[in-house]
């Protein structure tokens, strides 16, 4: 099937949040295998092993699992985080037992860099009104350790590195996340536009088969008229006639563009097409619905299908129509991990808006979405 142009994007927030993780992420592995280094050869009175093999250990398990998350490219979660955070706040409390008192003295403590990192996954992973009180969190062990490992320590200094280095890391996810929405927002309505021209062309297509085949079925009627083929009055002439005339009336009084028919397996067959980041399995009945009730349809299965690929985790979709019980209804499922709609961000409007709403401000049409830990289903049907 042609498909109304090649282009296919992907969610820019997605792709923004997916790129900074997979590189921090992968920066923290490093990070914690350069500290486990340094902090061995570092090793020296009154570092004690009895502390410094245990937290070491610990340290390097999470390493292992950030590195283990770069390799293959998978999403950071909060618990994740959180852990990275309640190992590095439990390293810095405990720096008089794990930093020589030379390099806390020249700030050459190699427990510094593992609070950098930790504030910077923080700050990727969380939004502001969490990040921020977990960056402080950490900032703040790594003083109270520091002061108690040399009381005469000077923290101050310490303190403006980290409240700069908190607030420049927060306006710059700020910055990169409102304009990856702004983006996903022009997209969003380039998008329904383009499902416009589909439905558009769809409609053209159809008259010009009505057309055609009005066009051939008259001239046919108009040439056995004119070659005498019928020598009197005929009912099966007048019949044909009659058809004839009720198609030419249908095309003089055209409709209007969103209540002509359209082949609503051919429109979903388009919008799953087009979906990006995702394989989409298809399995549509031929089915022609008014011109607005595909638009709604195809509305709604586009924000399914982009709500899957920004937030499923996934890399496939289900796509199915059928009849039943009198209905023409549509199903989007996933395999993610599902979400709670009772918990959804007040900012989340494709759901309620682009999918609950579309469908269920159709006369006679309606939507549903069941979601749990096996996946997600978005029900939509109409009745005709």
């Amino acid at each position: 099937m042609t498909h109304l142009g090649s282009t296919r994007y992907d969610s820019a927030a997605r792709q923004v949040e997916s790129a900074v993780t997979r590189t921090a992420t992968g920066v923290r592995g490093v990070t914690g295998l350069v500290v486990a280094v340094a902090a061995i050869l570092g090793a020296a009175a009154p570092v004690s092993f009895l502390w410094l093999a245990p937290l070491l250990t610990l340290e390097l398990g999470w390493t292992a699992l950030f590195l283990r998350l770069a390799w293959r490219r998978r999403p950071l979660r909060g618990w994740q985080v959180a852990g990275d955070v309640v190992t590095t706040v439990a390293l810095c409390l405990a720096q008089r037992h794990l930093v020589a008192a030379e390099a806390l003295e020249g700030g050459a403590s190699w427990i510094a860099g593992l609070v950098t990192m930790s504030i910077i996954l923080a700050v990727v992973a969380w939004p502001p009104r969490v990040a921020i009180p977990a960056a402080l969190a950490v900032a703040g062990a790594y003083l109270v350790g520091m002061r108690l490992a040399s009381p005469a320590q000077d923290v101050y200094g310490t303190l403006m590195i980290h409240l700069v280095q908190i607030v420049s890391i927060v306006l710059l996810m700020t910055l990169l996340r409102r304009s990856a929405a702004s983006a996903d927002a022009f997209l969003h309505g380039s998008a329904r536009a383009q499902i416009a021209l589909m439905v558009e062309r769809l409609r053209r297509e159809d008259e010009l088969r009505q057309v055609s085949s009005v066009h051939e079925t008259s001239l046919h009627t108009l040439t056995m008229v004119g070659l005498g083929t019928y020598d009197g009055p005929s009912a099966t002439l007048r019949a044909q006639a009659v058809t004839d005339l009720s198609a030419l009336e249908r095309l003089r009084d055209r409709p209007r563009a969103d209540s002509a028919p359209i082949a609503l397996d051919a429109l979903l067959e388009e919008v799953a097409g087009r979906a990006t980041g995702l394989e989409v399995h298809r399995s549509l009945i031929p089915a022609t619905v008014p011109g607005d009730v595909a638009e709604r349809f195809a509305r709604a299965v586009t924000e399914a299908l982009a709500n899957i690929a920004r937030h499923a985790g996934v890399r496939e979709a289900e796509l199915v129509s059928c009849h039943r019980a009198g209905e023409i209804r549509v199903e989007v499922a996933d395999e993610g991990g599902g979400f709670d709609q009772d918990r959804l961000p007040p900012d989340r409007f494709g759901v309620r808006g682009s999918i609950l709403g579309t469908m269920r401000s159709l006369p006679n049409g309606g939507a549903e979405i069941s979601s749990g830990c096996q996946g997600t289903k978005v029900s939509l049907w109409w009745r005709p």
